[in-house]
């Protein structure tokens, strides 16, 4: 399979990885983190040697979900690559009606959502930034640059894509930075030094605050520091590190208190500045970060 990449979708807080098939454009999914899913076990070899068990009964009983299971290599728990189960889309809705109960059908239900979704679309066009010319030509740091990202990543999608909102929001009864003074206060966030960790830091919790868009605010701004981090500091945020409790509560302590989310984001540095899983599995998380919030 020519140059590899893993996505990472989020059941009930859990993992489900997938790696994508350049050859026959479509992704496959790793079968003992659905399996894990299904049965609700965080066990590794439980789970292991429960698909190996349901393999086996499937066999027996001429089930198409045995023969449409694939081998390919994948991160297993002991950090090394190797031969895995695996499954495509198809595969995974028949082996979820192998298993019965509500959860399965949640499950299927949750699998099969579209990604024509405004989210699945965008997703995919923060996806492809990585690889493309333009993120060379962000406006690193500044009010600009976070417009060009956010124009990016929704253009299409929303008529507001890129503009700076002209109406009040406020979010868990959060009122963010008053409409008619955002352009003063864009402009006072463009001039906050940013050579420090530190700097960098209450730099983003003061863009954050300013929230200078109607919606798609938090995933274009968690692309905005990575790209700041990386100018001054070489290095990126790793956000598999952080869960999304800890991201959400971190966040809203941080207008008057940055200390939890400086330690969060700090222990969660990584120097794969240039590495593309390490993209898009924090573009992954970023977009986790947001559902039902």
């Amino acid at each position: 399979m020519s140059k590899e990449k893993i996505s990472i979708r989020f059941f009930d807080d859990r993992e489900v990885r997938a790696v994508w098939d350049e050859d026959n454009a479509k992704w496959w999914f790793s079968v003992l983190d659905i399996v894990a899913v299904l049965s609700d076990q965080d066990d590794y070899t439980k789970t292991r040697n429960y698909w190996k068990y349901l393999k086996a009964k499937l066999k027996k009983e001429n089930s198409q979900v045995v023969s449409v299971t694939t081998q390919l290599k994948f991160l297993a728990p002991d950090g090394k690559k190797r031969l895995a189960d695996m499954m495509d889309y198809q595969g995974i809705i028949a082996l979820g009606k192998s298993f019965p109960g509500t959860k399965a059908n949640r499950f299927i239900e949750w699998f099969t959502f579209s990604d024509e979704s405004i989210d699945g679309k965008s997703k995919t066009k923060a996806y492809a930034l990585f690889e493309s010319t333009f993120i060379d030509s962000i406006e690193v740091g500044t009010a600009k640059g976070l417009q060009q990202i956010h124009a990016y990543l929704f253009g299409g999608l929303y008529d507001f894509a890129g503009q700076i909102r002209q109406k009040n929001i406020s979010k868990g009864g959060f009122q963010f930075a008053a409409s008619r003074f955002l352009g003063e206060t864009l402009q006072r966030i463009d001039a906050m030094p940013e050579t420090t960790f530190d700097e960098i830091l209450e730099k983003y919790v003061e863009m954050n605050i300013a929230h200078p868009f109607m919606e798609g605010n938090g995933r274009s701004a968690r692309i905005w520091l990575d790209l700041l981090i990386k100018k001054h500091l070489k290095k990126c945020v790793d956000w598999s590190k952080i869960t999304k409790n800890d991201y959400m509560n971190a966040m809203k302590q941080s207008p008057t208190n940055n200390s939890l989310l400086k330690k969060l984001l700090k222990n969660a540095l990584t120097t794969k500045i240039n590495d593309s899983e390490m993209f898009m599995k924090g573009i992954d998380y970023s977009y986790y970060y947001e559902e039902n919030e």
